[in-house]
């Protein structure tokens, strides 16, 4: 394994493939900043570039651009609230504040430093454990699938302190994923003869509107003063806030490569499953949401270990972990290459020039990222009349370009209305995106658990893993009930 991996690097260090291997990188930077521009959106666009190319330096391309894009959607999520990518989604909810309170450059060196280390542990477990985790995945079926996702909708009852607002949240998204058509029968659901939401609600118009329209149209009514970003020291090495977010990395890196190699689940719910843990654990879960650099850490650790985790199902099994690497499965096939259990045997030179490709990305990100954030803040530098439009433009343009329909460009606009409301209410936004990423898993594989059981419930239990998942997720909604009501009890005492 180390000879394949010091060959890998030989193969990655030759001047055209390195040149490659920075450019996408580069590539991967602008569009993972961009709001609306994701990983799948870039990979798919540069496609038919790589028919002609190398089999070894197409893939160390795409996944390169991959790898980098998952990084880059924190800058404009920390900097503006508008996530440059899904999996950018729950950093915007610390990063932000940050930003306000004038840490912008603090906020930015925790994401960067979280996603370097990241996925360099995603990158290692991918090289070293690929045969274990793969192994691993295979023992979780229907039940196991769904107490995840159980497990991950209990992060409402950390967020905002009202666990009434973030189990309305959490229901709405659940509605808003059975829009479109039935995943196991076909059969058309809330679409009022629509042919745009016969395709489903997509993910992007949701959070693009409810996270950058919502903010721009905050500004825009002067709801929010913009602070001019004169300029943004990035510190990446700074010893205190590392020490205090050790822990919080370390879970979340392992956390992130677990969830990640699980096929379909993919970074955003590591991000967001990481993120409800680091309040979990936390000694303070009241900072969270107004700027605890661990709520940055967290996620950002967790995105970039699951993106390398999703690639482990895909080279061992030929099974694509996420959306982006099931379009790099797409253009194995297009090369004449089948990953599965025999690929990392016929083409394992392939797989560990890819291997240590990513492995460099990483320290990429640590190296470059920097310089790109200080252009790319100048840039965006501007008197926020002539920003927030600029910004709209992006979304809307970003939008569009995912389905090329104008739908979405109304239904971010309309979620963007939503969201401007909600705010008002101090509603957690995040809840309505919890439940749209996992309402979908979290429904299919109920329902071919019961087909499974024929309809008998206490299959979850009978399954070691899926039982202790569930009993967690029971356990930590009834603490967020007790925990407060204790709390109200001992302030009334007190006061009396």
């Amino acid at each position: 394994m180390l000879d394949s991996f010091l060959n890998g690097l030989a193969v990655v260090f030759q001047p055209m493939n390195f040149l490659l291997l920075t450019s996408a990188v580069f590539i991967g930077f602008i569009g993972g900043a961009l709001p609306g521009i994701s990983g799948v959106i870039l990979v798919v666009i540069l496609l038919p570039v790589t028919y002609g190319m190398d089999p070894t330096a197409a893939f160390m391309l795409l996944t390169a651009i991959y790898g980098s894009t998952v990084f880059s959607g924190l800058i404009t999520a920390i900097l503006y609230r508008a996530p440059g990518t899904p999996e950018a989604v729950m950093t915007a909810f610390d990063g932000y504040p940050m930003t306000q309170q004038g840490q912008a450059g603090k906020a930015l060196g925790i994401g960067v430093l979280s996603s370097a280390i990241g996925g360099l542990v995603g990158t290692i477990a991918l090289i070293i454990f690929t045969p274990v985790l793969a192994s691993f995945a295979l023992k979780f079926s229907s039940p196991e699938y769904f107490a995840l996702a159980v497990l991950g909708l209990t992060v409402v009852a950390s967020l905002g302190g009202r666990l009434i607002y973030g189990l309305i949240g959490a229901c709405l998204g659940l509605f808003i994923a059975t829009i479109g058509f039935d995943p196991l029968t076909g059969t058309s659901r809330y679409t009022f003869g629509s042919l745009e939401l016969a395709e489903g609600v997509g993910l992007i118009p949701v959070i693009v509107g409810l996270f950058a329209i919502s903010e721009v149209m905050k500004r825009a009514l002067g709801e929010e003063t913009h602070q001019p970003l004169k300029k943004v020291s990035i510190k990446i090495f700074d010893m205190p806030i590392l020490r205090k977010i050790g822990v919080t990395l370390s879970r979340s890196s392992l956390l992130g490569v677990v969830i990640g190699i699980l096929p379909g689940i993919g970074a955003s719910t590591a991000a967001m499953v990481s993120y409800s843990e680091a309040v979990r654990w936390s000694k303070t879960p009241e900072q969270f949401g107004k700027g605890a650099p661990e709520g940055i850490a967290a996620p950002e650790a967790a995105n970039n270990a699951a993106a390398m985790g999703a690639l482990v199902p895909l080279f061992a099994l030929g099974i694509p972990g996420s959306g982006t690497t099931a379009i790099i499965l797409g253009a194995f096939i297009m090369h004449g290459l089948q990953p599965g259990p025999m690929f990392m045997l016929n083409s394992s030179d392939l797989v560990y020039a890819v291997f240590a490709g990513l492995f460099i990305v990483n320290f990429m990100i640590l190296l470059f990222s920097k310089p790109f954030i200080a252009l790319f803040t100048r840039l965006l530098n501007i008197p926020y009349s002539a920003l927030g439009p600029i910004i709209v433009m992006c979304c809307i343009i970003g939008t569009y370009s995912v389905r090329n329909s104008m739908f979405d460009v109304w239904l971010m606009l309309g979620f963007g209305v939503l969201g401007f409301l909600l705010e008002k209410l101090k509603f957690p936004l995040v809840s309505i995106i919890l439940g749209l990423v996992l309402g979908p898993i979290a429904e299919s594989e109920l329902r071919r658990t019961l087909a499974m059981s024929r309809g008998d419930f206490t299959i979850f239990f009978e399954r070691p893993i899926s039982a202790t998942l569930i009993v967690i997720s029971i356990l930590l909604l009834a603490a967020a009930i007790v925990v407060p009501l204790r709390k109200r009890a001992k302030l009334k005492a007190a006061n009396t």
